[in-house]
């Protein structure tokens, strides 16, 4: 597994392990080969060919770069709709490009020419700390958006960043990752020495494909001790079929990305989904977990005994029952969502996450998804005040709920209400542990000076 980092200061270095190749709504607050087919999604074709997510507006402030230099260093966020990789970026640089940029932060379309994307923005933002990754549909100034680049630039006078790359996936090793997370504690501590657990976090970016973003997360979180981690998996659309992560000047396939961020400013790690757990308990008694597959619940065969105890038939079993009644499983007093991908014909089940013989799910029932994004960011500036920005990242089977429903409006004046800017993910991660739909995300706020002079 191939190791590599890229500090706040612009150099970079890279490293080959011995070996070659192989290598609810909560929130914590803070202040200071082995991959999916083509066909991930099956389940959910149904409602791939009827999904329009809209005409697309240009959200890019397209501020010229002499008018920026005026403007008060720390964070900036925007959104290109252009469709022309180079004109993106330019796009996107003249309305977040800043003296100072101590990390910028991407999310594109896997549409774009990735090639070309990465030669732009290597050029406009060189010597720039730059992490990005390809999505299922962005999240931008105005919500919902699909085809474009949103992303966002932070000042070196608000925070001091580190990151690095594990690549190679299918061969990540828990020494190894471990390792990387230690190495990147020690930069950070090296380049900004007030950093403590207390004003500090972590955003992990990795292959939505690779199937290993149970072991990744665990790890990380594992190396950085009580620093919260949040982050998801990257997307390609409704394609399904490559995703990739930007980092040290390229785009790869197989690679998750860890930053770890230092931050004088407020903010707050969350998770919130519209599912409650029941009183029905599924007990996993058999199976495969690097398959993600379930082939008994309850010592019966999988499928026939979650038909059961939703009170239907097996060949009820559809994607639209699959994202109505997913699963939870109870981790340190929150719910996780385990969700199905599909039944398949043998009358096992296969989820959207690793699944472990012996654990207890019980299955969920939906609540209100815009009541409850409401009061998942009410609760946020509760904690942190007005956020300046929200890095967002949010399932792409919400998103679908969302577009059936047609609630695109009501939820990206949410999202435009607080400064939301992220993707629509093919997963999500809350510390260290791999979640389906679900919305997580860093929630930044201001300084408490500048929310009294406002």
């Amino acid at each position: 597994m191939e190791i590599r980092g890229m500090y706040g200061n612009g150099r970079s270095s890279r490293r080959r392990e011995k070996g070659g190749a192989r290598a609810n709504f909560a929130v914590d607050s803070r202040c200071g080969g082995n991959r999916f087919a083509a066909d991930a999604m099956l389940g959910f074709q149904f409602c791939i060919r009827v999904l329009q997510f809209g005409p697309i507006g240009a959200e890019t402030g397209a501020l010229h770069l002499g008018k920026l230099r005026h403007m008060k260093a720390g964070i900036r966020h925007t959104y290109s709709a252009a469709t022309d990789a180079r004109t993106a970026v330019r796009e996107f640089h003249a309305s977040v490009a800043q003296p100072d940029m101590a990390l910028v932060l991407f999310f594109c379309s896997s549409d774009y020419e990735l090639e070309a994307l990465a030669e732009e923005m290597n050029r406009l933002f060189a010597g720039v700390q730059v992490v990005g990754c390809t999505t299922a549909g962005e999240i931008g100034p105005g919500g919902y958006r699909d085809h474009g680049l949103a992303g966002a630039s932070f000042s070196a006078e608000v925070c001091t960043a580190v990151s690095g790359s594990a690549d190679c996936l299918e061969q990540f090793e828990i020494s190894a990752g471990h390792a990387l997370g230690h190495r990147l504690l020690q930069e950070l501590e090296r380049t900004a020495p007030q950093a403590n657990e207390q004003n500090c976090f972590a955003f992990l970016l990795i292959d939505g494909l690779s199937v290993r973003e149970e072991v990744v997360g665990r790890t990380f979180q594992e190396a950085l001790g009580r620093i919260p981690l949040a982050g998801g998996s990257a997307g390609d659309g409704l394609n399904f079929g490559s995703t990739y992560v930007f980092a040290d000047g390229s785009f790869r396939p197989d690679r998750a990305t860890l930053t770890l961020v230092t931050t004088r400013l407020p903010f707050t790690v969350f998770k919130t989904q519209h599912f409650v757990s029941t009183e029905q308990r599924l007990v996993i008694t058999e199976a495969d977990t690097a398959l993600r597959l379930v082939r008994e619940i309850n010592g019966l065969p999988a499928a026939g005994e979650y038909a059961r105890i939703l009170g239907i038939d097996v060949h009820q079993l559809t994607p639209s029952r699959f994202a109505a009644w997913p699963m939870v499983v109870l981790i340190d007093g929150n719910n996780y969502v385990r969700s199905v991908q599909k039944v398949n014909s043998d009358g096992s089940i296969t989820f959207y996450c690793a699944i472990e013989e012996g654990i207890v799910l019980r299955v969920a029932r939906g609540v209100d998804l815009v009541e409850n994004l409401e009061d998942a960011f009410a609760g946020i500036r509760a904690e942190i005040g007005p956020p300046q920005v929200v890095i967002g990242c949010d399932c792409i089977l919400r998103r679908m709920e969302i577009v059936q429903n047609r609630l695109e409006e009501r939820v990206g004046q949410i999202f435009r209400s607080n400064n939301t800017v992220g993707f629509n993910t093919y997963g999500e991660q809350f510390r260290g542990v791999h979640i389906n739909q679900t919305l997580t995300g860093i929630a930044i706020g201001m300084n408490p000076s500048e929310v009294q002079s406002g």
